[in-house]
């Protein structure tokens, strides 16, 4: 069961500064895995506050694409938008910035479980 609050529009942000933890370390930038995390936070910050009790989203699919890098002391931020509901299944628009570049875009879907299944 999903809660009738959780509609198309929602939107979720997460930020992190790029550092020794989060980086490629042969080209020591902003790692895609750690892009891919940020966003799927933003999706997770977005809707967690709409979804039932004992209830969580988990991931299911990441469609993006990494398209500039981000250096060691950047500020990046990910950005989601709900876009869909299906059942249980949601949908997103992912992104992610350092300033004003855009340095990841795509999709992200989750599907909303119940804890004590």
């Amino acid at each position: 069961m999903v809660s009738p609050g959780l509609t198309p529009g929602l939107k979720g942000q997460r930020e992190t500064v790029v550092c020794e933890h989060n980086i490629a370390q042969h080209v020591r930038k902003f790692s895609t895995p750690s892009m891919i995390r940020l966003m799927e936070g933003a999706a997770t910050q977005a809707v967690q506050q709409y979804l039932p009790e004992g209830h969580v989203s988990v991931g299911f699919e990441v469609n993006i694409r990494h398209v500039a890098p981000a250096d060691i002391g950047a500020t990046v931020v990910a950005y989601s938008e709900l876009l869909e509901v299906d059942r249980n299944h949601l949908a997103f628009r992912v992104s992610v910035y350092d300033g004003e570049r855009i340095i990841g875009e795509g999709t992200h879907r989750r599907t909303v479980i119940a804890l004590n299944r």
